[in-house]
């Protein structure tokens, strides 16, 4: 005999499951499927469950509509989304700003992401610190603010480098101490 528990536990499996299998086809569906067919998982759930607010939103933004998929990662992250899905909602709530002429935002909302203490972090969370970078050099460059964004995507990229790393990074450095031009 299996307990409410542990039903509830293999339910979410599923339904993860076929979230991911979902995902994993978008490019068959056209985007009004698509997102029709992640409303019916989402629908699914509680109607304030952050993890289907998130899936719905990343459904709106990978088809074409930022201003909805805004609204529903501002809602999964008001109901309190945790973990990778709530590291990824910041992500793609600042990427969908910016594409929205709101690039001073999405600086707000990455630099709070990228000042984040490690340890309040899990490995997968972790392992999107370069997207962070990634995303908020974009941000800054749309700002103006072109030489820190240069220093912030140089930074990101020099451990992944075979050689150079430490000249790499110590010029990325340098672009945010030396004068305009130099």
């Amino acid at each position: 005999m299996t307990n409410d528990r542990d039903h509830d536990q293999d339910h979410d499996h599923d339904w993860e499951r076929r979230v991911t299998a979902l995902w994993e086809r978008i490019d068959t569906h056209e985007p009004a499927d698509f997102r029709a067919r992640v409303a019916e998982l989402a629908a699914e759930r509680p109607a304030d469950d952050p993890a289907a607010l998130f899936e719905q939103g990343a459904a709106h933004d990978s088809t074409g509509q930022p201003e909805e998929a805004v609204r529903f990662y501002r809602r999964a992250l008001d109901q309190g989304l945790t973990g990778l899905r709530r590291r990824r909602a910041v992500i793609q709530l600042a990427s969908s700003l910016r594409n929205l002429g709101r690039p001073d935002r999405a600086v707000e909302l990455l630099t709070a992401e990228r000042d984040m203490p490690t340890e309040r972090l899990d490995a997968d969370e972790q392992a999107l610190g370069t997207a962070v970078d990634a995303f908020l050099a974009l941000a800054l460059a749309d700002t103006g603010r072109d030489r820190e964004a240069a220093a912030l995507a140089l930074g990101a990229l020099a451990p992944l480098l075979p050689r150079y790393n430490r000249s790499l990074a110590h010029y990325a450095r340098a672009l945010l101490t030396a004068p305009d031009g130099s």
